[in-house]
C-alpha cells in the first residue's frame, strides 16, 4: 500500500535521506515547522513503515572492501523448496548486500562485496556449493559511477 505524502512529509524525508543524524528540532527548523508537529509527522512515517530504519552509510573502500560484484544466479529447478531454501541461504551470507529475484535467463541478482578477488573466489565456491545452484555469472565492478540510497521524492505526485 502506498503512503500518501504531503509537502512537509516529502521535505522531512528528503532531509533525512541526506542526514538522518539531525535532531527533530533541526529538521523542523529546516522545513519551517515547530518541533512537535515535525516529531508527530516523523513518528507517523516511521510507524507506517515509510522510514524503515536510520543507519550510517559506510565507505566500503575506506574499510578495504574494494571488490563489488553483481552475481547472476540460476537455479537447477524452481521446485517447492528450491527458491525459499536459496533465499534463506543467501540471507545468511554477510558478503551479499542485496538480493533480488529477477525475470529473464537468471533467477537472482546479488550485489556482493569482498576484500579482494581471492575472497570473492572463496565466496563464489561457497555459493556454487549451495543446493540447487546451477550457474553463477559474475560481473565485477571496475568503477563506481553512482551509488545512492536516496529515493527521488520529487518524482512522486
Amino acid at each position: 500500500m502506498t503512503y500518501n505524502l504531503d509537502h512537509f512529509d516529502k521535505k522531512i524525508l528528503a532531509i533525512l535521506q541526506q542526514d538522518a543524524s539531525l535532531t527533530v528540532s533541526d529538521v523542523a527548523a529546516k522545513i519551517g515547522l515547530s518541533t512537535s508537529p515535525c516529531w508527530r509527522r516523523l513518528k507517523r512515517l516511521v510507524d507506517a513503515g515509510v522510514v524503515k530504519k536510520q543507519v550510517a552509510i559506510l565507505d566500503h573502500n575506506q574499510l578495504g572492501l574494494d571488490v563489488i560484484v553483481f552475481a547472476e544466479v540460476k537455479l537447477e529447478a524452481h521446485g517447492h523448496e528450491a527458491l525459499p531454501n536459496f533465499q534463506k541461504a543467501v540471507e545468511k551470507l554477510p558478503e551479499v548486500l542485496e538480493c533480488y529475484t529477477v525475470l529473464g535467463e537468471m533467477d537472482f541478482l546479488l550485489k556482493v562485496v569482498a576484500t579482494d578477488i581471492h575472497a570473492y573466489e572463496r565466496f563464489l565456491r561457497h555459493l556454487l556449493s549451495l543446493p540447487a545452484v546451477r550457474e553463477v555469472n559474475s560481473k565485477m565492478v571496475v568503477s563506481e559511477i553512482k551509488c545512492t540510497s536516496e529515493l527521488p521524492l520529487d518524482l512522486l505526485a
